[in-house]
């Protein structure tokens, strides 16, 4: 008697600690598995319609692509979320990690160089990513067409600069935001990367609410739009690759 609970325990611990089935791709794509082992690595993944990936089926201006990841409906506490352009030359859009007073929700553009799976893998607390899908077509060439910004006179005094505001809704409020930037992807002869690589929201004491890690696939002039659930003023702290700064408050 006394081996069948030492059996029983052995056959426990000798069973899988990520055992997940991934279901079927909503999206097949020939990079998906080069870009899950690169990002997620062997952690537990599957796919889920939870995660809201919303973007046109066309993308009319290839370079402002208008995209929302919607994880909201996940339940628990989000850790990260992570997007990409599956089939860009340059695929990471953002990786995002909003804070408990910051919902999962996102809303950037971004350029498409040609038809693309869009993914954003969502990492819950339990440790596994959730992650969404869905296809856009395009004519090509967001990624490779000259900049509008560098064209306008004076956009070097614009640098930096930040429009936007805060609209309230039932039990949130929505925080949108355009940043004066040219967002350059080092694809354009000539003109080397520079962009804006890392952003992130501070509340009035300066306590951090969320941080934003962007890449070369997001628009010139990037905007931006987050869900907070509290009141009260926020601070908007941007980076550039070649050390700029900047800062916006918004009440």
């Amino acid at each position: 008697m006394g081996r069948v609970p030492l059996l029983l325990i052995t056959l426990w611990l000798g069973a899988p600690a990520c055992a997940l089935e991934p279901g079927p791709d909503p999206v097949p794509s020939v990079m998906w598995e080069f870009y899950r082992k690169q990002w997620i690595g062997d952690e537990p993944y599957r796919f889920d319609q939870r995660v809201k990936v919303i973007a046109p089926p066309f993308a009319e201006d290839a370079r402002q692509v208008p995209l929302q990841v919607d994880a909201r409906e996940l339940p628990g506490k989000v850790r990260r979320m992570l997007v990409w352009a599956e089939l860009n030359p340059l695929p990471r859009i953002v990786d995002f990690t909003p804070g408990p007073e910051v919902l999962p929700w996102l809303a950037v553009r971004i350029r498409i160089e040609q038809a693309t799976p869009l993914r954003a893998a969502v990492q819950t607390e339990d440790g596994v990513w959730h992650v969404g899908s869905t296809l856009i077509d395009a004519a090509g060439g967001g990624c490779t067409a000259p900049s509008v910004v560098r064209s306008q006179p004076g956009w070097e005094q614009r640098l930096g600069q930040v429009l936007g505001g805060r609209y309230p809704r039932e039990d949130y409020s929505r925080l949108r935001l355009a940043v004066s930037h040219p967002m350059d992807n080092g694809l354009m002869a000539g003109i080397p990367e520079f962009f804006i690589e890392h952003a992130e929201l501070f509340d009035a004491q300066g306590q951090s609410l969320a941080t934003l890690e962007l890449f070369p696939a997001v628009s010139e002039n990037p905007s931006l739009s987050f869900d907070l659930r509290r009141p009260g003023p926020v601070r908007l702290s941007l980076r550039d690759n070649n050390g700029n700064a900047f800062d916006a408050a918004i009440e």
